[in-house]
């Protein structure tokens, strides 16, 4: 038979953590880089960009294609390591509560 309040008093327990790990997004940021580190960009928790840093060299007329790209990548990197470091955040969170595989809390 299934602890029903067990289960909820594990759901209240995960809504309050998830505030606070809403709270925690703010503060959060990650760099993402690209053409050996021409290019950073700064993301925050929620995926907002905070900031770019272009190297003087890519700040040329004739590398303007080549810039558009790296920015694209570098915004990949750092989108890649933001979701690593929300899944890892998550998966400390929900502990043993058995979610669903692509279930977004937040």
């Amino acid at each position: 038979m299934v602890d029903f309040l067990g289960l909820m008093k594990q759901a209240t327990e995960l809504k309050s953590k998830m505030e606070a790990m809403q709270a925690e997004l703010d503060r959060i940021e990650v760099e993402g880089m690209a053409g050996g580190g021409l290019l950073m960009l700064k993301l925050s928790g929620k995926g907002e960009l905070k900031s770019a840093q272009i190297d003087d060299s890519l700040l040329k007329p004739d590398q303007k294609e080549i810039l558009g790209d790296l920015i694209v990548a570098a915004h990949a990197d750092a989108r890649r390591k933001l979701e690593a470091v929300l899944a890892e955040r998550m998966q400390a969170l929900t502990g043993g509560l058995p979610l669903p595989p692509g279930l977004k809390l937040f």
